[in-house]
């Protein structure tokens, strides 16, 4: 049996997150308690009890959600429920790919904060907060997809920002046309659609700034070689530590490939798909994607259980 591990992005935040493996484990207290110090304020007090709206801001969810990651990734490692002969790939939806590379030690936990904490100023700084935001489409055809990009962009600029799963696609765009497609989701014949929990329109051009100051950012990063294969959001294959500072560069602006990603790993013989972080999204994706594999999420203590029930 193959095993991948995988990492949430984005909008999986809630406070609360992390808290009783900061608990129970040293190792995981200490990677919450270097976060603080390279963010320099108690970031920990925040994801573990602080507003929720302020725990949604880019700059703040951003490091957050991989710190809480990693420090769920430690523990697992302090139990010796994982190693890596154990598993044999990676990946990370957006900025869950910087998670994925410090499991994959390419990028240092210090080093990845500190790229987190300045990809997350760029991007909530490329647009006023209230400008732009994103959108998740649940259960509608290519048809209806192209129907209703055609017509919100009647309202403003509008994008395919994250295939996540067959029938899952997530726009970004300015606030005129994410609400035109909120509040006409009948109208357009769109199942569901859901507004995301983000403070800036994500993976478009929107936000090309960010990625322009991230290029000259990221020169400064060193990337180790890769333990195992990382599959990337900008190509949905495997990439390596030469290629993966470009990667990042595009994937500010580029449309996360996360169905594809899935469906390569599924081609590529992956039978377990662990997701290690806050929440089920990604989870719940590969669940969308094939009923032949399994996919369990570790984000809380009692999950750990699960790990009984697959073969690693």
């Amino acid at each position: 049996m193959k095993t991948a591990l995988i990492f949430p992005g984005q909008g999986s935040q809630c406070v609360g997150m992390g808290h009783d493996f900061y608990l129970k484990y040293d190792v995981s207290r200490h990677i919450f308690e270097k976060l603080n110090i390279i963010i320099e304020r108690d970031m920990s007090n925040l994801i573990f009890s602080g507003d929720e709206k302020e725990l949604l801001k880019t700059e703040n969810s951003q490091p957050a959600i991989m710190a809480t990651s990693i420090a769920i990734f430690e523990a697992l490692k302090f139990e010796n429920l994982l190693s890596l002969d154990l598993y044999c790939c990676v990946a990370g939806h957006s900025l869950g790919e910087y998670s994925a590379l410090v499991v994959n030690e390419s990028l240092k936990f210090e080093e990845s904060v500190k790229l987190l904490k300045f990809r997350s100023k760029v991007m909530q700084d490329s647009m006023p907060i209230g400008s732009g935001g994103m959108v998740a489409l649940i259960g509608c055809s290519e048809e209806v997809l192209a129907n209703s990009l055609i017509s919100a962009k009647n309202y403003g600029q509008i994008f395919i920002a994250n295939d996540n799963a067959n029938g899952q696609i997530v726009l970004s765009g300015e606030t005129a046309a994410i609400e035109y497609i909120l509040s006409n989701s009948k109208l357009l014949k769109i199942k569901r659609a859901i507004k995301l929990p983000v403070s800036a329109p994500f993976h478009c051009q929107l936000i090309k700034s960010a990625s322009t100051a991230m290029k000259k950012e990221i020169s400064e990063y060193t990337f180790y070689p890769f333990t195992v294969p990382l599959y990337s959001n900008v190509t949905a294959v495997k990439c390596n530590e030469k290629e993966i500072a470009d990667l990042l560069i595009n994937q500010i602006i580029s449309r996360v490939r996360w169905r594809e990603i899935i469906e390569n790993m599924i081609n590529d013989g992956i039978n377990n798909f662990i997701e290690i972080g806050p929440g089920n999204v990604l989870t719940n994706l590969v669940k969308r994607s094939s009923k032949d594999v399994n996919a369990i999420s570790i984000s809380k203590l009692e999950d750990l259980e699960k790990l009984d029930n697959i073969k690693l």
